[in-house]
């Protein structure tokens, strides 16, 4: 019945904390609202870019206030960048260690749950002792015992000033921060390989472009032979026209070298050692230039973009925190109980008249402390306008992100049309004087500087068709990638460690 009693007292104060509950110091978090921005420039955004005559000169429409699909990439309609992407996403290890990281937070949150509830103990003892004549007057001889104790403990720690639930925000809101490091995470790996590849794209085409160079050049020395064996031009041009062609061949190792840079870079992402090459090889001719560019409201911004939504959970943080540290500056209230038997012999430990019981209530209030707690409630507060600040920063870096990527679709493809331009009267240029220069009708000084121009031209072409996919990715990188469109699971990575896989064998070259 006391044992009874002793449960009931603990539930009832139990129940009346729980009322109690609504008590909780510090501030109440709210979310900051999204910032009231009409543009994301100071111009009004056009309908669509400048168009041109080129494989990728498409003109690109904006569409305000549509919607971002998750897999965003496939917008490129490449198949084998999709494929690229999708074992990526398996075996990456930053994406595993973002997973693992969120795991962490989010068993860190459920450990603090358990400071609301009562905390339940048992405890068993068996002591063998001997009792000294002494120690009652030698009245009664020394005795020797055995002496079993068995009890139950339960504490309950009164949250009645809500430190500890401003304990278990704080946890959950990092537990928010890195769901969405998670996020910014896969959206980074996603927007890296897809420049990547686009790069490499852009590499090949330089090295095919300078390849078409050196052959027209190589081509052009012959005939430069023949004059000159024919008395038609010094050798001084025999030797300008090598010193050309070996300039142009001399372009060819450092472009090969980017180009070995980047496919290691496409195999790391993807989680595998650079031994082990991607499957595919990327050009310009086999990408997509999207055509229909969704461009989200400038109110929807700070709520797509992951990075937006870590300094937010981060500024929940510093919130919660506050109302830790003006906890800790109040009494501290516990309750306890003790509930138990002891017996001499083992088989006696529970029968009546060995029962035992303790309840009691404690409470601590710092009373002086030179005002450490004061100082780290008012570190606490700064640490918040720390965070409201790196929040507000992290704002205007997403719509200047936007705001640089809009900007500069449209200014690639005004580029890509003086681009296309230049390079078609470049090569206008270089058939006249090649003809000229056949003819004896200029020198050949001038037949050299319009192959250079011709050949700068095509370069710069190869370089202002990539630029547009760059900056397309840049885009739906800017705002956001659409995980919120996402129906998969992220938070999961099952897939097995491709470093525990059997090494690659290299094949010997033929």
């Amino acid at each position: 019945m006391r044992i009874s009693r002793l449960f009931l007292t603990i539930s009832l104060t139990a129940f009346t904390t729980a009322l109690l509950a609504g008590c909780e110091v510090g501030p109440d978090f709210q979310s900051p609202p999204a910032p009231f921005v009409g543009n994301y420039e100071a111009t009004p955004l056009p309908s669509s870019t400048e168009s041109s005559d080129d494989p990728s000169g498409a003109p690109q429409k904006f569409l305000i206030a549509k919607d971002i699909s998750a897999t965003w990439w496939e917008i490129f309609h490449s198949a084998p960048l999709n494929e690229l992407i999708q074992n990526a996403l398996k075996v990456n290890p930053d994406i595993a260690a973002a997973q693992a990281a969120l795991r962490v937070a989010q068993e860190n949150t459920r450990a603090s749950e358990g400071a609301l509830f009562p905390q339940l103990s048992g405890d068993f003892s068996s002591v063998r002792q001997k009792t000294s004549s002494a120690s009652n007057n030698n009245l009664a001889p020394s005795s020797i015992y055995t002496l079993h104790t068995a009890s139950l403990n339960v504490s309950y720690g009164l949250d009645l000033f809500g430190g500890t639930r401003r304990q278990i925000e704080e946890l959950s809101a990092q537990e928010d921060y890195q769901r969405f490091e998670l996020e910014a995470t896969y959206l980074t790996l996603t927007s890296n390989i897809v420049t990547t590849a686009i790069q490499e794209a852009s590499l090949r085409g330089q090295i095919n472009a300078t390849n078409k160079i050196a052959d027209e050049q190589t081509h052009q020395l012959e005939l430069v032979k023949q004059q000159f064996e024919l008395g038609g031009v010094a050798k001084s041009a025999v030797l300008l026209q090598q010193a050309a062609l070996q300039q142009t061949k001399a372009t060819l190792p450092e472009l090969k070298r980017q180009l070995a840079v980047l496919r290691h870079q496409l195999s790391v992402l993807g989680g595998q050692f650079p031994n082990k090459e991607p499957g595919a090889s990327f050009d310009l001719s086999s990408l997509h230039l999207p055509q229909d560019l969704p461009v989200s409201l400038p109110s929807k911004l700070v709520a797509q973009r992951p990075d937006v939504q870590e300094a937010e959970a981060n500024l929940h943080v510093a919130s919660a925190a506050i109302g830790v540290a003006e906890a800790n500056r109040l009494p501290q209230i516990a309750l306890n109980a003790d509930i138990g038997s002891v017996a001499t012999k083992l088989q006696k430990l529970f029968t009546p008249g060995g029962g035992l019981w303790a309840f009691g209530a404690s409470g601590t209030e710092t009373l002086f402390d030179a005002g450490t707690l004061e100082h780290e409630e008012d570190a606490a507060k700064a640490a918040y306008d720390v965070a409201t600040a790196q929040y507000r920063k992290t704002v205007l870096t997403a719509f200047q992100n936007v705001a640089d990527a809009l900007h500069a679709l449209q200014s690639d493809a005004e580029t890509l049309k003086a681009q296309v331009e230049y390079e078609k009267a470049s090569a206008d240029s270089l058939q006249l004087a090649q003809a000229q220069f056949e003819a004896g009708a200029t020198n050949y000084l001038t037949l050299l500087i319009a192959e250079e121009t011709e050949q700068q031209a095509k370069i710069a072409l190869v370089k202002a068709e990539a630029q547009r996919y760059s900056d397309t990715a840049a885009l739906f990188q800017a705002l956001g990638g659409g995980w919120w469109n996402r129906h998969q699971d992220i938070t999961q990575n099952t897939s097995p460690d491709p470093l525990d896989a059997s090494p690659v064998v290299q094949k010997e070259e033929e």
